[in-house]
């Protein structure tokens, strides 16, 4: 059976762990999901491995994680969660998508994928669809240097 996660209509709290090595962006990350409704930050985490530690520890309904950070990169950390806690979606967090790297998420671990500069129009509704069951990948477009 499977086990439905909360929605923002629900009373229980959408928990959420943020995994970026950049102090400034995990801030603004955070406000921008705690300014909805029953969201919060459940955790942070600066790396790859604190983020496998904080997963653990706070098992969050959703996990942001940006792909290049020290000790252990996004990706290898987000493969390790999904291991050990596979309920567990995770969003990928890049200042650089290309269609090349979004095609390596699509291995059932990596539930959705966001732009940094377009996080303001697409992050709340990426973990709206990761919660739902669904997943959110950008449609990219090749880019033209003629």
């Amino acid at each position: 059976m499977q086990m439905l996660r909360s929605t923002p209509t629900t009373t229980a709290p959408i928990r959420i762990l943020v995994a970026d090595d950049h102090e400034v962006m995990r801030l603004g990350i955070r406000n921008l999901v705690e300014a909805r409704s029953n969201w919060s930050v459940c955790a942070e985490a600066c790396d790859g491995k604190e983020a496998i530690e904080k997963a653990s520890q706070f098992s969050p309904d959703v996990i942001i994680m940006d792909i290049a950070m020290p000790e252990m990169n996004g990706l290898e950390a987000a493969n390790q969660i999904a291991r050990s806690q596979p309920q567990i979606p995770v969003i990928l967090f890049s200042l650089h998508l290309s269609k090349e790297l979004v095609r390596q998420f699509d291995n059932g671990v990596i539930r959705g994928a966001v732009c940094k500069s377009d996080a303001a129009r697409d992050l709340l509704d990426a973990i709206d669809k990761v919660l739902a069951g669904e997943t959110f990948f950008p449609k990219l477009t090749p880019v033209s240097f003629s």
